[in-house]
């Protein structure tokens, strides 16, 4: 299934029923009065996450949305019904965007988030809500409002724990494919992944972590050239990039060069995204004897001049690859501590508990004791 991660729909949610004039025609019930009844409100229209997506492939034919219309009102004071909300499952990492004012309407990040998109129409009024001391028999009415209507604009980018970085042709797809269940294309010519491929990364019980293969960065990437800014996207929604590292390079080119050519694209794309934390992980060294890929291994990080986490594999035998994901592995968990601590801390700061309070109340301060 093709890769989307762009696509523009229309929503329509449901207009508001009209209220109804009727009067009340009864045997031995003379000037009965008014009593129509009020219209049903029309529904709205929701983006619900769903973990289970990862693409908008879905909304390739299907681009129109439509709620049902509240029911119009009837006599003897029946209210019409309200028409059903329609819910649009999305994966997560949606961004929805009003194509005619830029607006940012919201972000989907969590299973099962539930945002409203488009605000369904109110319900027409009656004739039984004009009546009065001097208006026994109105024939007023409101027609229901118009439900919402917008164009939107939905910006897919993949949410994962770790990244894969790196030149075309560096064995992120390889890598992806040895220490995951996914099977992305791989051949020795550029550009073999033309979208990200997610995979999970099992490295225990209980313990796994989402991993991107990102397709390769050339020079000018973020201005567009090779498969541009479109992919670079991507990595911004990554916790943990990894760095792949060809270290012999099929076409001669110098590996420092290299590495510091990617950098300079993600500085160009995102001061934050190239400050984002970074391993260098240098590949295929089952093309040398152990002995020389270490020794050029050693260089290319001297030559680099920074104190970077930094792992040696083979993406092809699997060598390195168990330590790397079980480092990887950690990283993810202790940042998922460190976060939940943090918003423990925000939640305590913005919502003193009771109990705190209680505390402090029942230890009250002394006053000083004047000197003798």
């Amino acid at each position: 299934m093709k890769f989307v991660d762009e696509v523009r729909i229309r929503v329509e949610a449901g207009n508001g029923g009209d209220g109804c004039v009727g009067f009340r025609r009864e045997k031995f019930i003379p000037f009965g009065g008014p009593d129509g009844g009020d219209g049903g409100d029309g529904g709205s229209i929701y983006a619900v996450a769903d973990a289970n997506l990862n693409t908008l492939a879905d909304f390739r034919f299907t681009r129109r949305f439509n709620a049902q219309r509240g029911s119009n009102g009837g006599g003897s004071g029946c209210r019409g019904g309200n028409g059903e909300d329609l819910e649009i499952p999305m994966p997560l990492g949606t961004r929805i965007v009003d194509e005619t004012t830029a607006e940012l309407i919201g972000e989907l990040t969590r299973d099962g988030q539930r945002m409203k998109i488009a605000q369904g129409g109110f319900h027409g009024l009656g004739n039984t809500r004009f009546k009065s001391s001097v208006n026994r028999a109105p024939r007023q009415y409101t027609k229901g409002s118009p439900g919402d209507q917008r164009d939107l604009h939905l910006e897919l980018s993949l949410m994962a724990d770790v990244g894969l970085l790196g030149l075309p042709n560096a064995g992120k797809s390889t890598l992806l494919a040895q220490v995951s269940a996914a099977r992305p294309k791989i051949a020795d010519y550029p550009f073999t992944t033309l979208y990200p491929q997610p995979g999970v990364v099992s490295v225990g019980p209980f313990q796994s972590f989402v991993m991107v293969d990102i397709p390769g960065l050339i020079e000018g990437a973020a201005d567009g050239a090779g498969l541009g800014h479109r992919f670079l996207k991507h990595l911004s929604r990554t916790r943990l990039m990894l760095h792949l590292i060809d270290i012999l390079p099929p076409d001669g080119s110098d590996v420092v060069s290299n590495v510091q050519t990617i950098n300079q694209e993600l500085a160009q794309f995102s001061e934050e995204l190239a400050a984002r934390p970074q391993w260098l992980v240098f590949n295929k060294i089952d093309q040398l004897p152990p002995d020389e890929a270490a020794a050029l291994v050693s260089g290319f990080r001297e030559a680099l001049g920074h104190e970077l986490p930094w792992f040696a594999i083979s993406a092809v035998t699997g060598a390195g690859c168990e330590a790397l994901c079980a480092a990887a592995q950690r990283w993810v968990d202790e940042r998922a501590e460190r976060t939940a601590a943090d918003e423990a801390i925000e939640d305590a700061r913005a919502n003193p508990s009771d109990d705190a309070a209680a505390d402090a109340a029942s230890d009250p301060v002394q006053p000083a004791q004047p000197a003798d």
